[in-house]
């Protein structure tokens, strides 16, 4: 599965720690960056995700950021996007499950580093369940976006 992996300054450690565990986990990561700590603008990073998976509905995204607010506002408002902000494992879960999310927002400052691949995995892992009343949800979303 291809990963789309961005971060402002405030998660770039874990972001470059996220890609390794899961290149190692056999993952086709895709790293748009920041490349640093030095202090950037998060919706450029939210956005560059959120592009990617516009154009490869297959490939999901992961986003990093201190709070991990202000990116899943950001790449909320790009079209086909559905971003969860996820802090456990069962969140993940269901936001993929019910709601066919495909970017997890993942809020550095309250999410251990050694909880972040678990939580990526339950996300990159768990199927969108399909069931009608869940289908026809996800399609009213998107009935609203294309009214704009």
């Amino acid at each position: 599965m291809r990963v789309i992996l961005g971060t402002d300054h405030g998660g770039y450690h874990q972001k470059e720690q996220l890609k390794h565990q899961l290149q190692e986990a056999g993952y086709q990561v895709e790293d748009v960056g920041t490349f640093s700590t030095e202090s950037t603008d998060y919706p450029e990073y939210a956005i560059k995700v959120g592009r990617a998976v516009q154009q490869d509905p297959e490939a999901r995204g992961i986003l990093l950021c201190r709070s991990g607010e202000g990116m899943e506002i950001a790449v909320n408002k790009l079209k086909g996007i559905r971003a969860a902000l996820v802090w456990r494992p069962d969140i993940a879960a269901e936001t993929r499950h019910d709601n066919n999310s495909n970017v997890l927002v993942l809020p550095g400052d309250f999410v251990a580093e050694s909880d972040m691949l678990t939580i990526a995995k339950t996300f990159l892992d768990t199927p969108f369940s399909n069931e009608e009343r869940h289908a026809r949800r996800v399609q009213q979303i998107t009935d609203l976006e294309n009214e704009s």
